[in-house]
């Protein structure tokens, strides 16, 4: 059973500054190339100078905090087991329980785009909740925009490489809540998995993530860098890159003190738009290594699984002896 490790290095953790991609030729192509290396050796990066205004960020951990913070009762009008659904609350707890869970966890997951389809399902207490969760949802789409249009660039594949299909995309709001845990070296907040979809940008109130290095598989805790956010590449990437850039793996440890809290904005292709790996990217070196899916497919698979296989889904896509 995956067990937390609270005692590990901190992460190197790659640093872009993306706001040289608005300077020179020069500072772009700089910044591209470093993309590109943060996504083939690490498989995630930091990303400084995005343009998303603090009191944003602050807003939608408060709002999303405050919802954790109603009663169980109201809670539990979003409560749903269909993963299908564009707004759905859990939890790993059960009442009278606690000595047997092995997850820490209470989350709100629902869907941001296009925003005006989907934001008047989300919660409406607190009142607030919508204007500032919505407010944070349309940055972070737009920095995802900007930077998934690096990421072909690094590729090689060009900057309008699929950016239609990209803006027409889906975005996932996974709002997660950890509580304060008494003994958090027996217990996970979430276990190892990677993300589906091409790009999730992760904001985190303190630390508590932990990702595994790609080459020596070694946990190892991102330290939580003030005004920073984190970008982690996602299944239908490494499919898209033919395998060359890799999704990381990662878990949610917890704190015994505080509450942790975590927002993860998952971009990617349309719900039924298939990913595949790019024609460009595909040769007799690198022959075709991954089946194409869509996000739908993933759902599908969550449905067959109860929910368990988030982490082994990739591995359904994998073409044996590629």
């Amino acid at each position: 059973m995956d067990r937390p490790t609270l005692e590990v290095n901190e992460a190197t953790v790659p640093t872009i500054n993306i706001s040289n991609l608005n300077q020179s030729p020069h500072a772009r192509s700089l910044v591209i190339k470093h993309i590109g290396k943060a996504c083939r050796e690490h498989g995630f990066f930091q990303v400084t100078n995005h343009g998303i205004d603090r009191s944003i960020i602050n807003g939608a951990i408060d709002a999303a905090s405050r919802f954790f913070d109603l009663p169980a009762k109201q809670l539990q009008t979003y409560k749903s087991n269909d993963v299908c659904e564009p707004v759905r609350y859990g939890t790993s707890f059960k009442h009278g329980e606690y000595e047997k869970i092995q997850f820490w966890r209470f989350f709100l997951k629902h869907y941001a785009h296009p925003l005006h389809n989907y934001v008047h399902l989300w919660p409406d207490n607190p009142s607030d909740y919508r204007d500032k969760m919505g407010r944070y949802a349309v940055e972070t789409r737009r920095l995802a925009l900007v930077i998934t249009e690096a990421i072909m660039e690094s590729l090689g594949l060009g900057p309008t490489y699929l950016q239609k299909k990209f803006e027409e995309g889906m975005q996932v709001m996974v709002v997660n809540c950890y509580p304060p845990c008494p003994q958090p070296e027996l217990v996970l907040g979430l276990p190892s998995h990677t993300d589906y979809g091409c790009v999730t940008i992760l904001l985190q109130s303190c630390e508590g993530l932990q990702v595994e290095d790609l080459k020596t598989r070694e946990w190892s805790s991102v330290p939580d860098l003030h005004g920073s956010l984190y970008v982690q590449i996602g299944d239908h990437l490494e499919v898209l890159s033919n395998g060359r850039y890799k999704s990381v793996v990662h878990r949610a440890t917890l704190n015994a003190d505080k509450r942790r809290m975590s927002i993860a904005s998952i971009h990617g292709l349309g719900l039924d738009e298939k990913v595949e790996c790019a024609e460009e990217l595909v040769d007799e070196g690198n022959p075709r290594a991954y089946r194409e899916s869509s996000f739908r497919d993933f759902l599908e698979y969550l449905k067959s699984t109860g929910c368990t296989g988030e982490s082994s889904f990739l591995n359904t896509l994998r073409i044996h002896g590629s």
